[in-house]
């Protein structure tokens, strides 16, 4: 009889309906490839736009992205479900005759960016069906994902954020002019104008006049029901550091400097272009000769960042606080935006998983990307030891002495 396989099974979920779709299977695909298959079984679960989760040979295989079509006619659509503790990958529709359950999976590794999956959404479906999963959980992840939330938060903690003007579409498209006066009288040319919830600078516009800022408000709310607009950094540098850990104890990367060709790192220069620019780190690489895409890790950077020392330790600080602050959980990366002139600092974005899960930042601070995967999946299992200790429900039921007939209200 061959020995059972005593590796822990893992769920690389990604995908997903939302904008940042496609970065998110690069992003999976990346982290399943640094898997350490010696202690580790990963299966790739790949979401669909519309929200279905598929199963296959190929799913694991970036090429076969290329046409989605013939993928999913390759592959078998599955749910997830809580069968008495074990947590199962079932065909759906079930078949009335052969095996319906594809795999078992221990715990959950979300590989997500955006609204309806990083958004605390994914991570509420598996909090319902009750399997441990990496990264942020419910409130930090929605947290994140909004950023006029984050700066709320942070403001609390001591952590420097622009101000900011938040518009709806309501409000806009009912009195357009009376919002763009509202926005001028609260601010300066140049403002940044960017959706509330959307990462990758999708929906991002840089607006240096009043016909250019109702153009970018309004590209803007085709991508959510809420942007935000905020004071331009003059003499911009751009700063990041990934922080690991949890609310309890935390550790900050080295330090990142992308490099752009302008004011705004824009979506096409995160995962576009970046690789013909010559990255300047040796995390700038992919993940596994598997992968023919290496996301965020394509993009042209500086690691270390040509900083201070003394503003090297400012950025790490703020990171762990922020990240403490938030309530995160696993692996995020920090965007800061840094005034070279006056010296200001301001946090500028919080990634509750990162493109590229930042491993780039983790192997230029000692951590290989493997070894950053080991640590996630144990912090989600402490989390899940930590949380099954607490109380949900008590020893009594209300109900039993509870008369109801229809119609009637409590």
């Amino acid at each position: 009889m061959a020995a059972s396989d005593q590796r822990i099974k893992v769920g690389v979920f990604f995908g997903g309906r939302s904008v940042e779709h496609e970065i998110s299977v690069i992003s999976g695909l990346q982290a399943y490839y640094a898997f350490d298959t010696s202690v580790y079984a990963p299966t790739p679960v790949y979401i669909t736009k519309d929200g279905k989760m598929y199963v296959g040979e190929k799913i694991g295989e970036v090429e076969a992205y290329k046409d989605i079509k013939a993928l999913l006619s390759d592959s078998t659509r599955v749910i997830l479900v809580n069968d008495g503790g074990k947590f199962l990958l079932v065909r759906y529709p079930q078949k009335k005759f052969g095996e319906n359950v594809l795999c078992e999976i221990e715990v959950a590794f979300p590989v997500v960016h955006g609204t309806n999956v990083e958004d605390g959404t994914l991570q509420g479906y598996f909090k319902t069906i009750g399997i441990p999963f990496v990264g942020c959980d419910v409130t930090a992840s929605a947290i994140g994902m909004d950023k006029a939330a984050t700066k709320a938060v942070l403001k609390m903690s001591g952590v420097p954020v622009l101000d900011c003007v938040s518009v709806n579409t309501k409000e806009y498209f009912n009195a357009p002019d009376a919002v763009i006066e509202k926005i001028e009288a609260e601010t300066r040319y140049p403002v940044i104008v960017k959706p509330s919830n959307l990462g990758s600078s999708v929906g991002v516009k840089k607006a240096k006049s009043r016909e250019e800022l109702k153009d970018a408000v309004e590209n803007a709310l085709t991508f959510a029901s809420v942007v935000l607009v905020e004071n331009a950094v003059e003499n911009l540098k751009e700063i990041n550091c990934s922080v690991l850990g949890d609310r309890y104890d935390a550790t900050a990367s080295v330090c990142e400097e992308p490099v752009n060709s302008d004011d705004i790192l824009t979506y096409e220069e995160k995962y576009m272009n970046g690789g013909s620019k010559g990255a300047k780190s040796a995390g700038a690489k992919t993940a596994s000769s598997g992968s023919k895409s290496s996301g965020m890790a394509n993009l042209s950077r500086k690691i270390p960042a040509e900083i201070s020392k003394e503003l090297e330790e400012k950025v790490k600080e703020l990171s762990v606080r922020a990240f403490k602050a938030i309530g995160c959980s696993g692996v995020t990366r920090i965007d800061y935006l840094y005034d070279t002139v006056s010296g200001e600092l301001y946090l500028n974005e919080l990634n509750t998983i990162p493109g590229s899960l930042s491993f780039y930042l983790w192997e230029a601070s000692g951590v290989k990307f493997d070894e950053l995967i080991d640590r996630l999946i144990k912090l989600a299992f402490k989390r899940q030891r930590e949380e099954s200790g607490l109380n949900f429900s008590f020893d009594t039921n209300i109900l039993q002495g509870i008369k109801l007939s229809k119609g009637a209200k409590n």
